[in-house]
């Protein structure tokens, strides 16, 4: 499986959009929290529409009632709160948004795979057998806009430059 992981798009449609090319070949697609507004889910939702998308709360997403609204317009998207855990065709993935929380569930021996974000920082380690992933930011903050595709069969990430 090919997983697409995303996380801090901070609004920016226009990396966004640029993402979409590359998250279009994923099965499925992970979104690390940081949104900000409703319209980054509508948008994830039009382009991706037959690709489930999984989506945690970052800090800065703001009106996460209308998130919520605009979400359930959309069969694939699943919102799942802080943390999602996920059995992903019989990967376990455990996604969150702060890399404190996420290299606990990495040290907790669950999961294959942990995706956080937060930092705005790409980063790849193994914490025992488990996969710590942060796919950087979409949103550009740093100077860099990235985002992370995930082989499951391979257990390697590739970091694409948008």
């Amino acid at each position: 499986m090919r997983l697409g992981i995303l996380s801090d798009t901070h609004d920016n449609i226009w990396k966004l959009s640029e993402a979409f090319a590359h998250l279009q070949t994923a099965d499925v697609v992970i979104h690390c929290g940081d949104l900000c507004s409703p319209f980054i889910v509508k948008r994830m939702g039009e382009a991706l529409e037959e690709i489930p998308i999984h989506i945690v709360w970052g800090n800065n997403d703001g009106d996460p009632l209308t998130i919520a609204r605009v979400a359930a317009g959309y069969p694939k998207i699943a919102l799942h709160g802080q943390i999602a855990k996920l059995n992903i065709d019989g990967y376990q993935v455990g996604v969150n948004h702060y890399p404190v929380i996420a290299t606990e569930l990495a040290q907790s021996g669950n999961f294959d795979l942990v995706c956080y974000g937060h930092d705005h920082t790409v980063h790849e380690s193994k914490v025992g057998a488990c996969v710590l992933l942060n796919p950087g930011e979409v949103m550009g903050m740093n100077g860099r806009s990235t985002l992370a595709i995930y082989d499951t069969q391979t257990q390697q990430a590739e970091i694409i430059d948008l």
